[in-house]
């Protein structure tokens, strides 16, 4: 099951090599801050970056988040583990929640940039990624910047998430 570690922002990274130093790994499967492609301008020059999906936030699987907990507790950079109840309970992310973050990261770490054709009428049509069959889904594609934002449902909220895309061409119609 897919559990939420908020952190603060910036220090994804720092609180995950912490985890994996501290924590025995027999208590968790995996540990990990999600990743998004993406293609940006400088100065005329097109670069991948790597960027954070959800700034703040950290996941972990586990099977055993009443044994994980104490030892989660000792990691300095540590916020809180989300979706605790009273009575020391936590609760995963939902599966609908988790498979999502599973099927845009195609089980690992990072969401890859989605490729995309324009056709007569700039109607946007993609062709390969994570956001083939997200089309009710997704806000808006901005075409020049290279991003597509989309809305999903996140720890019971909708939020809006940013995913790369590369333009691969004009369809005919």
């Amino acid at each position: 099951m897919y559990y939420v570690i908020q952190v603060a922002p910036g220090t994804e990274q720092k609180t995950e090599t912490l985890i994996k130093e501290r924590v025995e790994t027999e208590l968790y499967d995996r540990c990990f801050h999600p990743l998004r492609h993406v293609r940006k301008k400088f100065r005329g020059e097109w670069r991948d970056l790597h960027e954070k999906l959800m700034p703040g936030y950290v996941f972990i699987t586990s099977d055993t988040i009443a044994d994980l907990y104490p030892e989660l507790r000792r990691v300095p950079a540590l916020t809180k583990l989300l979706g605790r109840s009273e009575g020391e309970v936590f609760i995963p992310l939902a599966p609908k929640e988790a498979d999502w973050l599973e099927r845009i990261t195609e089980g690992g770490t990072e969401a890859e940039i989605s490729q995309v054709a324009v056709a007569e009428g700039d109607t946007v049509t993609i062709l390969s990624g994570p956001l083939m069959d997200m089309e009710g889904k997704i806000r808006k594609i901005h075409l020049h910047r290279r991003i597509a934002e989309v809305e999903v449902d996140f720890m019971n909220r909708k939020t809006v998430i940013h995913l790369g895309i590369e333009l691969v061409g004009r369809e005919e119609e």
